[in-house]
Parts: C-alpha cells; structure tokens; sequence
C-alpha cells in the first residue's frame, strides 16, 4: 500500500498512517529481515541444541540458565515464548513412589515383649534393636541400632557392606 502510494505522497506521513517505522519500510523494500527476528532464529538454535543435549528434560527456566552461562544475554520470557512457539516442553521427572514396610503378608509377626513389662526405670534395663537392610550402589549393608528406653538417648553403628546373590563381592 505505501509502495503504491509513495509516487503521490511522502513516505513518512505515510508510514505514521499505517503505524510502521520509516526504517522497517525501507528495511522490508531491501528484503532484510529485522534484527530481532535473526536474532531470535539463533536464539532458537541455540534452545534445540541444548534442547536436545539434556534428551527434553530442561524447560525455559534451566534453557535460560544454561544460555547465560555460555554468555548468551536473554530473557527468561523470550526463551519461554520461543520454546513455545516451536512445541519444546521439558519433561517431568517421575514421580517416586514411596516405599514402605510390607505389612500385608503371611509370616509371622515377632510378639511386642515390651507390653508386658512395666517401663524402664533406669539405663541399661532394656534395649531395643532395629535392624534393616537399605539398599546402595555399592550393594547392601546391615544397619544396626540400639536405642536405650529410659533415658532416650541411642547408640548405633553401621554392620557389614554385602552385594546381592549375582553381583560380584566389593
């Protein structure tokens, strides 16, 4: 419309009408792109690159982090309306679930001797042991603990490091 009209009137009220900067209409008749949108291009390479480095896990926040270490100055918005645009979504984690105790089987159940006796009166008069099993890269172990009733204090140790029936011993 201004290119047609320019041969009768001046460019600038022109552009002012069509609310467009003179500089982006003579930008657009040399066929540049601005520079935001070339800028924006290589943002947004640079975003599927790390992208797809971290396998879809980073969202805009951590993209924006990882741009800024490797100097790149950007926004949080920007990154996030490209991303946008181009479908990138970082992924959740898993959520874990939690694992407990097993109380619903068929063993038998070690009877609570405890609720028999009257409370402990003094230290050393009952002692009560834990014993478990957590699980570590490096195998097993047996977590002992004993704790001493009547005073509430607790004393413990870790037992012996031990893999699994198929894996080679540490």
């Amino acid at each position: 419309m201004i290119e047609e009209l320019c041969k009768d009137y001046p460019v600038g009220p022109l552009c002012q009408a069509v609310q467009v900067a003179r500089s982006g209409y003579y930008g657009w008749l040399k066929g540049q792109e601005p520079a935001r949108e070339m800028a924006n291009v290589q943002l947004v390479e640079q975003i599927k690159t790390i992208y797809e480095a971290k396998r879809g896990t980073y969202g805009s926040p951590r993209i924006t982090h990882e741009l800024r270490r490797a100097g790149q100055k950007c926004n949080h918005k920007r990154v996030e309306r490209l991303m946008r645009q181009q479908g990138l979504k970082g992924r959740r984690g898993k959520k874990r679930k939690v694992r407990t105790t097993n109380s619903d089987h068929d063993q038998p159940v070690a009877p609570n001797l405890l609720l028999e006796r009257a409370a402990p009166q003094k230290t050393d008069e009952v002692w009560v042991a834990v014993l478990t099993c957590p699980r570590r890269r490096a195998g097993c172990f047996w977590l002992r603990s004993w704790t001493f009733t009547a005073d509430k204090s607790w004393a413990g140790r870790y037992g012996k490091v031990w893999k699994p029936v198929g894996q080679s011993k540490p």
